[in-house]
């Protein structure tokens, strides 16, 4: 996808648009990376206008990008025409804006159960690298959700919070209100790299610490430069620390022609990247970030001193699909290979500008990362790497198995300190569970940290508080893990209706009648309580709450009807296949009832579900579902 530099000054030589004029290239031609061309973009810049922008000639001519893609190019770095949307009367932002709020961390939607009529309003998306909530925020977000939004916070697979139900008219003051906090939602959606997940755990170990650093360097590495979020939600007033100096070096280094030299935006330019990416950060064993998901995952490695010396990387992970396009598809992330922990930085910027020059921009569906390694093929691609990087890759570490961690419960933090994760379904916080722990955060001073599986940790809490903290939680029906069924502690939904506009059924509001029938197959073919699967439900293919890796998944394919995919692993190091399509909601037991009935009677010593299904195969399962003639009753909702 090159453009040579004499396709780049023909496209822009043919441009239309009066506003622009060409000043030169910021890159000066291509640097050959063997037989790979990588290509260099011509910048041209400006006539002022609240229009205008510097656009930057891609790989893909024009007549061919995408309609985001030239929205983008065309914003004045995210700022035009939502600037102007944002001050009009008007109850909603039109279709470009729509779009460029993204990146500011918004999504318009309105209540799609309303006949007749749209009710907008606006979800807002907060980033957290690591999940870390300082207590002003956590605070400040509490009292937004009562004020601004529609009572509840939601927390998500990303480590971060969601607040629905903001009206155009309160954007402002939300956005700015968080951004005063502490807290930001530039970037944690659009076009661009996402929240950085890292554990949550508050550990004070090493390369617990180190992988968390590591992640708020990645997040501060690839945030947006221009200055557009704060010239409109706080007047141009910059409320943000002081970034680590290696974080600066590492963006303003250019030594291997990665930079838009004197763009407002260094690595993304006017185009950002063709679709979100998502990178996560954690040490071995650790698998609570869900690591293989990624478009990169980075692993810490240590010395036998427990020494952080260095990062296993992996890309081309990503779950999202579309249904009937058998060319999309989940996939896992692959090893890259190992790099030094001094070029971290470097080597991420590598990747990440290897796909915002090679990515596809004609076709949002082909747009992520994982399409770009499948064609390439992991070699050509580490090869395009390493010419940006300046560097070759070393060998992949060897790593131990990975585990799953949810840090439920009460555990050691430090000294004399504890913390206490906090088990959330579906990461919804509302009514008295909201308020006991608003009352509980806010007495104590204490800090949280989100994790991607939807729950809460309390940080930095003593010894002499666990008694009271554990009755108050308890009374809240925030309920310690020993006494929470198992199938919820590990379950996960997207919230699909009736917000989402690409729900196709249900999913959060769904998943606890599921659940509950899960149960009760499993009580009536005598499969203990204590036992469990990990169960993901989403609304539609795009996979938010990364259904593909569970071990039994459902993802919505029409009204009240979900394909059942199987396979994936509790550790999540496995990705689930669709076993079966167009299952009704109503019909869920005449497929579970065979499946965990011939689990329970010929699985191995320890072999959970999903093991058990991938040894089986799916034509032996198909036909003990098929031949399955017992009598099921479908329990009435509750």
């Amino acid at each position: 996808m090159a453009a040579t530099a004499a396709t780049a000054t023909s496209m822009i030589g043919a441009t239309k648009d009066p506003k622009v004029q060409i000043l030169g290239y910021g890159f000066r031609g291509l640097r050959s990376a063997g037989s790979i061309p990588i290509g260099r973009s011509a910048r041209v810049s400006p006539v002022p206008s609240s229009s205008s922008s510097v656009i930057t000639a891609v790989a893909t001519p024009e007549a061919k990008r995408s309609k985001v893609e030239l929205i983008k190019e065309k914003s004045n770095f995210l700022r035009y025409p939502l600037n102007e949307e944002l001050v009009s009367e008007a109850p909603n932002i039109n279709e470009n804006a729509t779009q460029l709020i993204k990146f500011h961390g918004s999504y318009q939607q309105y209540n799609r159960e309303e006949r007749h009529t749209r009710s907008y309003s606006f979800m807002l998306r907060t980033k957290n690298p690591c999940g870390k909530v300082p207590n002003k925020l956590y605070l400040a977000m509490d009292d937004l959700a009562d004020e601004f939004g529609i009572g509840t916070l939601r927390l998500t697979t990303r480590q971060t919070f969601q607040l629905h139900g903001v009206l155009k008219k309160n954007l402002k003051t939300v956005m700015s209100t968080i951004i005063r906090n502490m807290g930001s939602t530039l970037g944690a959606c659009g076009d661009l790299n996402r929240n950085v997940l890292a554990p949550a755990a508050p550990y004070t170990k090493k390369e617990y610490v180190f992988a968390q650093e590591t992640a708020e360097n990645i997040a501060s590495l690839l945030t947006p430069q221009s200055g557009a979020y704060y010239d409109l939600w706080v007047d141009g007033e910059k409320i943000m620390s002081a970034e680590p100096p290696e974080v600066v070096e590492a963006r303003n280094d250019n030594s291997h022609g990665t930079n838009f030299p004197d763009s407002p935006e260094p690595i993304y330019g006017t185009q950002y990247l063709p679709r979100k990416f998502k990178i996560a950060v954690t040490v071995p064993t650790d698998n609570s970030v869900d690591i293989l998901t990624n478009d990169i995952g980075v692993v810490v490695v240590s010395d036998s001193d427990g020494e952080p010396q260095g990062f296993n990387i992996y890309v081309g992970g990503g779950m999202g699909r579309t249904h009937r396009v058998n060319t999309t598809f989940p996939r896992l992330g692959e090893p890259l290979g190992y790099v030094p922990k001094e070029d971290i930085l470097y080597a991420i910027k590598a990747i990440v500008v290897t796909q915002r020059d090679n990515g596809r921009r004609d076709d949002r569906r082909y747009s992520r990362m994982k399409y770009l390694i499948s064609e390439w093929g992991i070699d050509k691609f580490r090869s395009v790497v390493e010419q940006y990087y300046g560097k070759k890759f070393e060998a992949f570490r060897e790593l131990p198995e990975w585990e799953f961690k949810s840090y439920l419960g009460w555990h050691e933090q430090e000294n004399d300190t504890l913390f206490c994760g906090v088990h959330v379904d579906n990461g919804r916080i509302g009514g008295t569970k909201k308020k006991t722990l608003r009352e509980i955060i806010e007495k104590y001073n204490l800090s949280v940290r989100i994790t991607p599986n939807q729950n809460l940790i309390l940080c930095d809490i003593h010894q002499s508080l666990r008694e009271p903290i554990t009755t108050a939680l308890d009374q809240a029906g925030l309920l310690q893990p020993s006494y929470v069924d198992p199938l919820n502690l590990t379950a996960m939904a997207c919230p699909a209706f009736p917000l989402c506009p690409l729900a196709i059924t249900e999913a959060e509001r769904g998943i606890p009648h599921m659940l509950k029938r899960v149960r009760a197959v499993f009580d009536k073919i005598g499969i203990k309580d204590s036992e469990s699967v990990v169960i993901r439900v989403t609304g539609c293919p795009n996979g938010c709450a990364r259904p593909y890796m569970a071990e039994l998944g459902f993802v919505g394919d029409g009204p009240n009807s979900y394909q059942i995919w199987l396979g994936g692993t509790p550790n999540q190091t496995t990705l689930a296949e669709c076993f079966m399509n167009k299952v009704k909601i109503q019909a869920l037991e005449k497929v579970l009832e065979p499946l965990f009935y011939n689990w329970k009677v010929e699985r191995q010593q320890g072999e959970s579900f999903g093991q058990f299904t991938n040894r089986i195969g799916f034509d032996k399962l198909k036909e003990v579902v098929d031949k399955w003639d017992v009598q099921v009753e479908t329990p009435s909702p509750v």
